[in-house]
């Protein structure tokens, strides 16, 4: 008994050791003993460190689109007239772009409720709102995939475009629909979440970090379409 008290005891003086251990040893340790850092969790740590990648990513695009446009030597197509749709007999500019916009804002609107109804551990309304998202996210998805289908129908393509500078469509393909797939990953990503938040399964364990993280990411997706809406669409 003896024995085994002075092992607790120096397991005890080893550990807290460790704990005050300075420098690069120290972080060493810590991260080896999957210590929490900075009071982040680590879920959410990883979600940032994917989304600062995924800024590079589409900030590469987004310079190389604009590097493209101003060094077209061919006249650029007119984004009012490209994205124009006729409803019953009125011509109007960018109002498919407008809509797909005020969709992805307001789910934006939705997951940040969601959040705050998880912290508060009412599941109902929390997956109920994530679902609302993730319905917001899919109409999205199917506006830009008519979108698509209205210019492949015009004779846009990748490798050229009639109404002007064959770059347009390489730019326009590769920025809309990487961004479409983040947005797809995110549908799912949410139904799956929102399913588990009905299920209980984080009212067992009191952790609702994984919706924040959801969010995290789903924010993150609407504000590189303010940047490409911005770029793309009005410039």
């Amino acid at each position: 008994m003896a024995g085994d008290s002075a092992t607790t005891a120096g397991q005890a003086t080893g550990a807290a050791a460790n704990a005050a251990r300075p420098g690069w040893r120290g972080l060493a340790a810590d991260v080896a003993g999957d210590r929490q850092m900075f009071r982040v969790p680590w879920g959410k740590a990883m979600m940032w460190i994917f989304l600062l990648s995924d800024t590079f990513i589409f900030g590469t695009f987004l310079t190389g689109y604009m590097s493209v446009r101003i060094a077209a030597t061919t006249q650029w197509p007119n984004p009012s007239e490209v994205f124009a749709l006729t409803i019953a007999g009125h011509t109007l500019p960018l109002i498919l772009i407008a809509i797909m916009t005020f969709v992805l804002i307001t789910s934006s609107g939705t997951m940040a409720l969601a959040v705050n109804y998880a912290y508060r551990r009412e599941r109902g309304r929390c997956a109920a709102l994530m679902m609302a998202t993730a319905a917001f996210g899919a109409l999205f998805v199917s506006m830009q995939a008519f979108e698509w289908s209205k210019l492949i129908a015009e004779g846009v393509r990748p490798w050229s475009n009639p109404m002007g500078s064959a770059q347009f469509g390489a730019s326009f393909f590769m920025i809309t629909g990487f961004h479409g797939m983040h947005v797809s990953a995110g549908v799912i990503y949410l139904l799956i979440v929102a399913r588990r938040v009905l299920a209980g399964r984080y009212e067992r364990t009191g952790n609702y970090d994984i919706v924040e993280i959801a969010g995290l990411y789903w924010h993150f997706v609407d504000l590189v379409w303010v940047f490409i809406f911005a770029l793309f669409y009005l410039w």
